[in-house]
């Protein structure tokens, strides 16, 4: 994959625009992992709820959470939504990591990045999104995490039209350093993009810190705001 040297003026802009973002939100990585895959089509407020239930049950604990019944863990983590389907899937991510690692379920995060990738993506349920969510933000593993936001951004900018999850993080470790701090702040920044600025609909290009960024001649531009026009 050909480096990018654009991905690195954009954080820049990014991080003069709004600072350090302080992410992810966990107290520890095993609270880390299970927001990851409770995260799905969902908003943090729901999954912060629901890692409330299991605090106050006290069972957020790696053997607690794998003791509990299916329906008992579903109904715990009920405001995430889709509860039946994340309770099976975050209970087939723990029973994977039980099965290579008993209780020591962090020894995953001393693999090599690619084999602990690969470990976590055996999981049925856990994709790309999650998986390099919880090595970056719970193992602290250089693994960038790739987004809508992140999609969304850098394809109006005309910049990975036409590339998968795994294409798109490729590019974007080819083109930065291999650092977890990097990668974390990065991910944040372009969140917080898209959620202030790089909206789904209706786009606030006055005042971006990305607007004319990264112009590209071949793609129509979005009237006013000159970012390529997106889906």
């Amino acid at each position: 994959m050909t480096p990018e040297p654009r991905l690195q003026e954009l954080h820049h802009r990014l991080l003069a625009a709004f600072g350090p973002q302080h992410w992810w939100p966990g107290e520890t990585p095993l609270e880390v992992m299970v927001g990851a895959v409770l995260t799905q089509n969902t908003s943090w407020g729901n999954v912060e709820r629901a890692i409330a239930n299991l605090k106050a049950r006290g069972v957020l604990d790696f053997a607690a959470l794998r003791g509990l019944e299916l329906a008992e863990l579903a109904e715990l983590i009920r405001p995430a939504g889709y509860y039946n389907l994340k309770a099976a899937r975050l209970r087939n991510l723990l029973d994977l990591l039980h099965q290579h690692h008993g209780e020591a379920w962090r020894e995953v995060f001393a693999l090599p990045l690619d084999a602990a990738r690969e470990r976590l993506l055996a999981a049925r349920g856990v994709g790309p999104e999650t998986a390099d969510s919880i090595l970056l933000y719970a193992g602290g593993l250089p693994s960038f995490v790739i987004d809508a936001y992140t999609f969304r951004v850098l394809g109006r900018h005309g910049l990975g039209l036409g590339l998968d999850y795994h294409r798109l993080r490729a590019l974007f470790m080819a083109s930065l350093p291999a650092e977890s701090a990097l990668y974390n702040e990065f991910h944040a920044l372009l969140v917080r993009l898209g959620k202030d600025y790089c909206k789904k609909s209706r786009p606030r290009c006055e005042g971006c810190p990305a607007r004319d960024w990264s112009r590209a001649s071949s793609a129509p531009e979005t009237a006013g705001c000159g970012i390529v026009a997106s889906g």
